[in-house]
Parts: structure tokens; sequence; C-alpha cells
């Protein structure tokens, strides 16, 4: 008999915001835990989630994540099954949720996940970054400070 071996994720990150950085400059980060349905757990662990278009934002006095996409877990059982673009409920202490609310209203201002994982216990965390958004001078320095980098590191390696 062949054991099958499920490749779930039981801690790791599971989807990341690479954009973010780019079109942001990130101000601080905040760690935060997510209320989520047992299928998109589910879903989770088998590595399925796209954050990149995804923000928070204040709703009737809570942090909610809006726009985040975790597709539907295909083995539940019917009717059992989560809207994979729902809002969903971030778990955040108080002091970081003012903290946060208090950005939000701020000007230019915005809260975006970094990146989606499990903690070493197994919860469902995301990283949020308070960021304010970059204009595309800023762009385009990064872009060039990148590429001299890579230039200069291929010119040192090749003297060597």
């Amino acid at each position: 008999m062949k054991k099958t071996v499920s490749k779930s994720i039981s801690h790791g990150r599971i989807a990341e915001n690479r954009r973010a950085k780019f079109d942001y400059s990130i101000v601080d980060t905040i760690e935060a835990g997510i209320v989520l349905l047992g299928s998109e757990v589910k879903s989770l662990r088998l590595g399925r989630a796209s954050i990149a278009e995804a923000y928070a934002t204040e709703e009737y006095g809570h942090v909610v994540l809006i726009n985040s996409n975790i597709p539907e877990y295909s083995s539940a059982a019917l009717g059992q099954n989560h809207e994979p673009k729902r809002v969903r409920r971030l778990l955040i202490h108080k002091k970081e949720k003012n903290k946060i609310l208090g950005q939000i209203k701020k000007d230019g201002c915005t809260v975006v996940p970094l990146s989606l994982f499990f903690n070493q216990r197994g919860l469902a965390k995301i990283s949020l970054g308070i960021a304010e958004g970059k204009k595309k001078v800023d762009k385009r320095e990064v872009i060039k400070k990148r590429d001299w980098d890579r230039e200069k590191h291929r010119l040192l390696k090749n003297n060597n």
C-alpha cells in the first residue's frame, strides 16, 4: 500500500504582495490575525490565495481586509463553501487598531497587506504595512538604483 503525501502548508508563507513595496513606501508593519471559515483555512493550506489587490480599512469599528481572494475549496461539503472575495475581519490589539485607524484618516496613507502566512502554531496571520504612495519619479529612482547595483556586482565579479 502506498501512502499519499499531502502537499499542505502547516506553517510558512502562503501569499506575498511584492508589488506593494514597489508602489508604496512602507512606514510601519503590523501583524494581525484573520477571522476565517473552515473551507478558507483548507484552501489556504493548499497554498491558494491572492492579496495583490487587497487593502485594509475600517468598517463598523473593526479593521477589515477587502478584496483578498481565497478560492473556494473544491472538497468542501455542499453549502459549506465560502465566497472567494468576501470581507474578512482582522484581529488586532486595541492600540494597533487605533494606530491603523489614525493612519487611514491621515491624507495619503493606506494599509496594504504585505504577506499572508501560517505562524509556528499553525494560525493564519497577515502582515500589514502602513504605506504612503510613491510618485513616479521615486519609482524610477528605485529602478535606476537596482540596475546600477546589478551592474556594479557584475563588474566586480568579472574583475576578480
